[in-house]
């Protein structure tokens, strides 16, 4: 079965190398050597930031593990993580609109940066600490960097068109290429030179360092709303009354919460399902044929988002009706394949048929997080872009630990049901979404604050 995994990992490097080298002048878009000196900055910081969290995804379990804490305690560190994402990293990452875009993204390096630091430690306390602290930088991570990209892309006058160029640029490297070369190095650091479980954070803090200096001394600053009230609580209203005056922001919310909310169940669920009887089965060249699938998803998202039709609201009602039926693959096979009884050995027919689907999910990732940015800087507003961008994040954090505190309470099978159903609905808003594209607005930023400036704000 050793054949089958360099079988799927070949042919899926072909198709993105011939993806990426056949681009024609319909998929490309004409841009200035200013635009192209800006993109690549922002892709150089973003990759060092993508390398500093992929460097630390793989070895947080087993980093756990080897400190002598068993799954109950591992999963309370998870649930803390990202428990602290939604509490603490929604208000620090809404700051980000007030307090300024750069200053949110360096908080980003400096707080993760810490919790790599508390990996040195045992101490239950402190891998806590360690993990509220990431949780934190998560949040920095997903929206800082991209409401500064927007906010500084628009103010530089560039044409709107050019920054789906860089979205997909960014998940092409940050969530493809970074995400390999940071397991190789992850393998290297901890299996090749036997530097222990820690070495991976060191070098995560390493690289988030560099582009920390980069941001410092290269990146101006940015803010959402202008104004002089620096009200916390007013900026949580605004952006609550800007989702629900605003279909669209509302739905884009509610497709960003299920879709993510099914991605990240995919990642706990993934191994089981290939090795449902402790089958031997390459983790890492897996994680690299996955990542190369996502490759292949920002690349096609490129050349969609590079012509004028399809549309964006258009083509991903298909991504998501294709990643629902991916994940619907574990419950077919479990009725249609007789499962194998033998404990160990290589992966399973049934295990070859999921990979495959699998493959099509990441593909679909890769697909979404481009296409996703692109339709939140046409319908979030810039004043309160972070702290919405903040709030989409919310249900999906409720959703995450609930399932992780579950996680043995129901069959695989029916997990995979649950989330191919929350696909199918994200494709069904999807619908509505494109329905209602070009509608105006019911009421703009600016309305909303002057009526909202009616009620006297509290300060916190």
């Amino acid at each position: 079965m050793e054949v089958f995994y360099y079988m799927v990992f070949g042919i899926l490097g072909v198709v993105v190398a011939a993806t990426e080298l056949s681009k024609s002048n319909k998929d490309r878009i004409n841009t200035s050597s200013t635009f192209n000196s800006f993109k690549n900055n922002y892709l150089f910081v973003y990759s060092l930031m993508m390398a500093g969290d992929w460097l630390q995804g793989p070895y947080v379990y087993y980093l756990y593990s080897t400190y002598g804490y068993g799954k109950g305690d591992i999963g309370q560190l998870f649930i803390a993580g990202f428990g602290s994402s939604m509490l603490f990293g929604t208000i620090v990452g809404s700051l980000a609109d007030k307090q300024g875009r750069k200053r949110a993204c360096v908080t980003y390096c400096i707080t993760y940066i810490l919790s790599c630091i508390t990996k040195h430690s045992p101490q239950y306390k402190i891998l806590m600490l360690g993990r509220i602290l990431g949780g934190i930088a998560t949040s920095l991570l997903f929206s800082a960097f991209e409401s500064w990209l927007v906010a500084e892309h628009n103010k530089r006058g560039f044409e709107q068109q050019w920054l789906s160029i860089t979205f997909s640029k960014a998940i092409f490297l940050g969530n493809g290429v970074v995400a390999i070369l940071a397991g190789l190095l992850g393998n290297t650091l901890v299996d090749a030179l036997a530097l222990g479980p820690v070495a991976p954070f060191d070098a995560a803090s390493c690289f988030l360092t560099i582009g920390m200096f980069v941001i410092l001394f290269s990146w101006t600053e940015n803010y959402g709303d202008p104004s002089e009230n620096k009200d916390l609580l007013t900026q949580f209203r605004g952006a609550a009354v800007a989702i629900a005056s605003d279909e669209k922001i509302a739905l884009l919310g509610a497709i960003q919460s299920l879709f993510e909310g099914s991605m990240y169940t995919f990642v706990f669920l993934w191994t089981p399902a290939l090795s449902p009887n402790d089958e031997d089965i390459p983790h890492g060249f897996i994680f690299a044929t996955f990542m190369l699938s996502s490759m292949f998803g920002s690349s096609l998202a490129s050349r969609l988002m590079a012509r004028q039709a399809p549309r964006v609201e258009s083509y991903m009602q298909i991504v998501f009706a294709i990643s629902a039926a991916s994940l619907l693959l574990p419950i077919v096979t479990s009725f249609l394949v007789a499962p194998s009884k033998e404990k160990g050995g290589s992966i399973s027919f049934a295990g070859c048929i999921q990979l495959l689907g699998f493959c099509a999910f990441e593909a679909c990732v890769g697909l979404f997080w481009p296409s996703i940015m692109k339709m939140r800087s046409q319908y979030i507003p810039e004043e309160a872009r972070s702290t919405i961008m903040n709030f989409f994040r919310i249900p999906l954090n409720i959703f995450v630990c609930i399932v992780l505190y579950n996680v043995d309470a129901f069959p695989m099978t029916v997990m995979f049901g649950m989330c191919s159903i929350f696909l199918f609905v994200a494709c069904f808003l999807q619908r509505r979404l494109m329905a209602i594209a070009d509608k105006p607005k019911t009421e703009d930023w600016v309305a909303m604050k002057e009526r909202d400036s009616e009620a006297e704000p509290l300060n916190i």
